[in-house]
């Protein structure tokens, strides 16, 4: 799958690359084309780390450039500045930040593989481990949005064999288990809402259909549906050119392609490992923390009650975002994502 990598999506356009190292960040992007994952860091790089490495994951169709929001509120709380005008933060020294492309988005190479959550998660943590220089082991906090969450509750689930990294927490955002998301399907309402699943998990189909429409006008019609109806949170999800930085990054068939492998193997893969861990009682033992829109999630399922049956002997702190908060909580609410993450973070640093 990786020979269809058109690598000029590197650097085709670097206005979001400038916006993020505006912030503190630096990013390998000189060197991703050889190194496959694309990612943003900061506090990390050859030197001992004595604090746990925050690994922050985004999900689908956007890329790392979605931590903006909660990012910017993150690095004001973190320094006790308040302002609703221009502010040129930093990150704080003494919270090492890792933010990768997931493998297939962005600027990330699709892997050679399947992206299974397994896999995928693999990735990302040998170009983390590649960049620290260190023989180490190193503790991590993880989180994740949507996909990236997914990612994170796989991570999580096989923390005790995860070379190189002792897994301190995990945070999922807006996200119940894969297997408990594909019973959904068992209402018709259940099933509109979440058209997308079916539809991008038949790989072929799906990646042609897209690529007719327009990559771009795909990805925008899927971040109108699911974005809240909250004027305010609408306008911080799309500051920035957002939504162009994502629209943007499905002009190429090789994003598409991997996208819609993911939802494949969420289809597959992903949804029978999970069924095997629940039959052989392989369950959560980290403490986890999930974060969810009340009008989105929240309306469907009792959260706090879904994940219990996935805990094993690690803690569980459930919150919901109400005041039309929709499906992109980091970039509609950021200063409430930015103080629930920095909360869970500090409690396990």
């Amino acid at each position: 799958m990786d020979a269809l990598w058109d690598t000029s999506c590197i650097t085709a356009s670097t206005n979001d690359v400038k916006h993020m190292t505006s912030l503190g960040l630096e990013s390998n992007i000189n060197n991703a084309a050889t190194e496959r994952v694309f990612y943003y860091h900061r506090g990390i790089k050859n030197k001992d780390i004595d604090a746990p490495i925050l690994v922050l994951i985004h999900g689908y169709p956007q890329t790392s450039f979605m931590l903006v929001p909660p990012l910017s509120q993150f690095i004001m709380r973190a320094l006790s500045l308040i302002s609703s005008l221009q502010v040129i933060p930093r990150l704080p020294s003494h919270i090492p930040l890792f933010i990768p492309d997931v493998p297939g988005y962005g600027r990330s190479s699709p892997l050679s593989g399947s992206h299974d959550k397994r896999s995928t998660g693999k990735a990302i943590l040998q170009s983390l481990h590649f960049l620290m220089n260190s023989t180490e082991k190193q503790t991590i906090v993880i989180a994740g949005h949507d996909r990236g969450a997914r990612i994170c509750h796989r991570l999580a689930v096989d923390q005790a064999s995860v070379p190189h990294f002792s897994i301190r927490g995990a945070i999922f955002i807006d996200i119940v288990p894969t297997s408990v998301q594909w019973k959904s399907f068992g209402t018709a309402a259940g099933s509109v809402g979440s058209f997308h699943w079916p539809f991008l998990a038949n790989v072929e189909v799906a990646t042609h259909m897209i690529g007719a429409q327009g990559g771009g006008v795909f990805v925008q019609t899927c971040l109108n549906r699911w974005v809240g109806k909250s004027d305010i949170g609408s306008f911080s999800f799309k500051e920035h050119d957002a939504v162009k930085v994502y629209s943007d990054s499905f002009k190429y068939e090789s994003v598409i392609r991997a996208s819609c492998d993911d939802y494949r193997a969420g289809a597959e893969e992903d949804i029978q490992l999970q069924d095997e861990d629940q039959k052989e009682g392989r369950k959560v033992d980290i403490d986890v923390l999930v974060l969810y829109s009340a009008d989105y999630l929240g309306k469907r399922y009792d959260l706090q009650e879904v994940w219990q049956k996935w805990m094993g002997k690690g803690k569980l702190e459930v919150e919901g975002f109400g005041d039309g908060v929709g499906h992109f909580i980091a970039e509609e609410a950021p200063e409430k994502i930015a103080s629930a993450i920095q909360s869970f973070y500090n409690q396990h640093a």
